[in-house]
């Protein structure tokens, strides 16, 4: 990614057209040839931008140029023209003047958004924390698989019995269900059998509560920054 802080006036031809008139902007060429135009304020939105695939050419201009778009009494400040063309033919041309900061950097591949990771992360935790389901609880595996996928967390606890915990961020109807297809399918072996369920989550919808009661499956609240450590006692009113 290319970042640029620089004095710069932009204006926009296509369906419509757009001005900015000459200010200091930060200006982002991204690897995937995107460019957008950012103020120091408005959250992450820009002032204006370029969807990819584009294409963009730069200019030197030379002293006492005449540069279309730009107004005589701006010409002299301006050190470099930026064309950027879209896929639809529309035009941003971004007129550079005095420039702050300019530097490019290698981000590399980006693994994305990971919606699941508090998720994941509290199935890690409780991984090596299964007394927070009872003294004496132990995990035997993450991950177990069966026929359907994959149970978060198998233990045993301390009677020795199996007991599947299903993990969830916010406990639902849906998240009842698939514990209880996996349950089903884990009592038909006799080497498990009886296997015991638990639905763990930090918030626990009151249908999915009444559902897993019905099962027979225990419910547990699962406070995500107490496990990670970061839930002070002497910080609470209550």
């Amino acid at each position: 990614m290319r970042l640029v802080i620089a004095q710069c006036q932009v204006d926009y031809a296509g369906r419509l057209t757009a001005h900015l008139p000459m200010a200091k902007r930060l200006i982002m060429v991204k690897s995937d040839t995107s460019v957008s135009i950012h103020a120091d304020d408005r959250a992450y939105k820009p002032l204006n931008w370029m969807s990819p695939p584009c294409t963009m050419t730069v200019q030197e201009v030379l002293p006492g140029t005449d540069i279309a778009a730009t107004t005589e009494d701006l010409d002299a400040e301006i050190t470099q023209v930026w064309e950027v063309k879209g896929p639809q033919g529309d035009t941003l041309q971004i007129s550079i003047g005095q420039v702050y900061y300019d530097e490019e950097h290698e981000f590399g591949i980006d693994p994305g958004l990971q919606k699941d990771g508090v998720e994941a992360h509290l199935q890690a935790l409780l991984a090596e924390n299964p007394t927070t389901f009872g003294e004496g609880w132990q995990l035997v595996q993450r991950e177990f698989y069966t026929p359907i996928g994959p149970v978060d967390l198998l233990l045993r606890n301390d009677e020795g019995q199996y007991v599947a915990v299903e993990v969830k961020r916010r406990g639902e109807i849906d998240g009842v269900e698939q514990l209880t297809r996996y349950l089903e399918l884990m009592n038909r072996d006799p080497l498990m059998s009886p296997v015991k369920g638990v639905f763990a989550a930090q918030q626990i919808k009151p249908q999915a509560r009444t559902l897993a009661t019905d099962r027979g499956i225990s419910c547990v609240t699962v406070n995500y920054d107490e496990l990670r450590g970061l839930d002070n006692p002497e910080d609470r009113l209550f």
